[in-house]
């Protein structure tokens, strides 16, 4: 038992972040359809978010690390808007074959 006492909650977070990139990035490759590769895409963000988030930790009595958490946030915004920007040029893409 003294293995698993040695595993602390940021090594799961950055585990879970790198299975979340991979599974982002398998689906990235496996799927043809362009909504099943931005939701693969935004997957692999939430892998690469939750890894900073988990880096960002110093400790209990310890502040958590501001940079890191900046640049999720920053990361947030910007995958939201890059996820409505993709959607819309799919859709226009879409209707432009369709006619």
């Amino acid at each position: 038992m003294a293995g698993l006492s040695a595993i602390n909650p940021q090594f799961l977070y950055v585990c879970a972040g790198i299975f979340l990139f991979a599974i982002g990035l398998w689906g990235t490759w496996l799927h043809a359809h362009y909504v099943r590769k931005i939701i693969s895409l935004n997957v692999m963000g939430a892998g690469v978010f939750l890894t900073l988030i988990a880096v960002a930790y110093r400790g209990e009595n310890l502040p958590p690390d501001p940079v890191p958490h900046a640049l999720v946030l920053t990361g947030i915004v910007v995958a939201v808007s890059a996820t409505a920007l993709a959607l819309v040029i799919i859709r226009r893409l879409e209707d432009a074959t369709d006619e």
